[in-house]
């Protein structure tokens, strides 16, 4: 029996297989019926320059703080928010919660105070400083 069918080759397959995949995907994206679910607000659009929000101003507690990615925002006293560098200055390690009054590493129990100065090693140096400033009702970069 002789197969007249042209022979396909591993990229040939893969790249229709990709295509495949997309139409189907796109496919699933449209309804075809009346009932579509509510479409998500779209993100608001930054422009270059634009500061980044690490927190808002009602989310770091007085006494306290939060981590907002590689940033800790604290707010020693009322209206005071200082911003440090969630990298511990001991081994490296993230700082993993704000409480108690500290900056608190897991990795090996190192505390910081409010404004990165080190409370507990085995750190021997603070927390570097971040920039941050408050715009409007909220805590911002730079």
């Amino acid at each position: 029996m002789h197969n007249d069918l042209p022979a396909l080759d591993r990229r040939t397959v893969m790249a229709g297989a990709g295509a495949l995949a997309a139409t189907a995907l796109a496919a699933c994206g449209a309804r075809g019926d009346n009932e579509s679910a509510a479409a998500p607000a779209p993100a608001p659009a930054t422009r270059a320059g634009d500061p980044t929000v690490l927190a808002k101003t009602a989310d770091v507690p007085v006494g306290g703080g939060v981590i907002a990615g590689d940033t800790v925002i604290t707010q020693p006293s009322a209206g005071v928010f200082v911003g440090l560098d969630s990298t511990c200055t001991h081994a490296g390690c993230r700082v993993a919660e704000v409480a108690g009054g500290t900056v608190n590493c897991r990795c090996h129990g190192s505390k910081f105070a409010l404004d990165g100065s080190v409370v507990a090693g085995p750190a021997q140096r603070p927390l570097a400083s971040r920039t941050v400033r408050v715009e409007g009702d909220s805590v911002v970069a730079g």
